[in-house]
């Protein structure tokens, strides 16, 4: 549709111009078209949301339904598909009244600038290219031409499945489902937050042995500590993306990379250099003030904090800096805590940059 429009909107936008701004017959006739037809518009979109009222009424309004938002022109083509999982009644209201707050700012703004500067090429150009906006939009056209019989409350039970069968035919949103989900794609709830989604087991004749199940990014980074030194991070290194590297949990704001570098787990040290490659920051802090480099020092994580300051170059970050909120820098939390061990490495870090600097003055110096 967007490319067809094209072949509408370039003879529409010259033969637009050629109109004369000053002549009260052709305003006077543009005015009527323009909102005789936007009139109209107003109309088809009230009934828009009525179906979209009686959808989220239905019996099919709990259906789960997984939806991505419209491509994007520089989007990374590397990066995975995402959908955000909603339910029918939910997406239908949500698109239902994003169309009409679009379609009411549309006509402010060309009404206001016609009246207040005079413009006609607005009108002209909406009153045919309204109603194409209008259809554009998959759901007002699904509606428009085929209504909301599809949710017919008539159906029950057993024929929940016939109604699911329907919207599939129909795919009002461009929608996914459940049992289309792949490893391809990358799925997250209303508030953004990655779910990761497990496949389902089927039985000898295909039946399905037990339902799926879904956990959260967050969930499975908690696991991940929660299983301290033994636990098995692969399943949680996997789910890592440049989307969610720098992911903070709500309540308290730790980050993956706290986390990988304070559990001491097999196989830390290589997640590690995955995040750097994945753009992870290590100057993140969470709601006490620490960051990455403070989770290993506490933890007496020595493959942790060297993987900071070698990988990260923590020395430069000035990680080794960064006091928390009671004023202690990682090497203050490391010699509190008797990680001595960690708390040598990072005095040899930090006298070492000393030694540098001073010799790089003194070249300075005999030059």
């Amino acid at each position: 549709m967007a490319f067809n429009k094209m072949f509408v909107m370039l003879p529409l936008m010259f033969a637009a111009r050629k109109l004369d701004g000053e002549d009260p017959n052709i305003i006077f006739l543009l005015r009527c078209s323009y909102f005789s037809i936007q009139g109209m518009i107003l109309l088809a979109v009230l009934y828009v949301y009525m179906c979209a009222t009686k959808l989220n009424q239905g019996k099919a309004k709990d259906q789960e339904i997984y939806v991505s938002p419209p491509p994007q022109p520089f989007a990374d083509p590397n990066l995975k598909t995402q959908y955000t999982k909603t339910t029918i009644g939910e997406q239908a209201i949500s698109v239902a009244k994003k169309l009409g707050m679009s379609t009411i700012t549309g006509i402010c703004m060309t009404s206001g600038l016609h009246w207040y500067k005079g413009m006609i090429i607005g009108l002209a150009m909406q009153t045919v290219m309204g109603p194409l906006n209008l259809l554009e939009n998959q759901f007002a056209k699904s509606a428009l031409m085929g209504g909301t019989k599809l949710t017919s409350d008539s159906a029950d039970g057993d024929e929940k499945d016939s109604i699911t069968a329907a919207l599939k035919k129909r795919r009002i949103f461009g929608e996914k489902y459940r049992d289309e989900i792949s490893d391809k794609d990358e799925v997250v709830d209303t508030e953004g937050k990655l779910i990761v989604m497990k496949k389902e087991k089927t039985g000898k004749k295909g039946a399905v042995a037990s339902k799926a199940k879904e956990s959260s990014f967050e969930e499975i980074m908690l696991d991940t500590w929660d299983g301290g030194s033994k636990s098995d991070i692969k399943p949680f290194v996997k789910l890592l993306t440049k989307n969610n590297v720098n992911f903070k949990t709500k309540e308290l704001g730790w980050s993956p990379l706290m986390i990988m570098a304070a559990i001491g787990a097999e196989g830390s040290p290589d997640a590690i250099k995955k995040m750097k490659s994945l753009n992870a920051s290590a100057t993140i802090r969470d709601k006490d003030g620490w960051n990455a480099l403070h989770w290993a020092a506490f933890h007496n994580s020595v493959e942790g904090t060297k993987s900071l300051m070698d990988v990260f170059e923590g020395m430069k970050l000035g990680l080794h800096l960064v006091k928390d909120l009671e004023g202690m820098t990682p090497l203050d939390i490391a010699n509190k805590e008797g990680n001595t061990t960690i708390a040598t490495y990072i005095k040899g870090k930090i006298e070492g940059a000393l030694k540098a600097d001073q010799c790089a003055v003194e070249d300075t110096k005999e030059d």
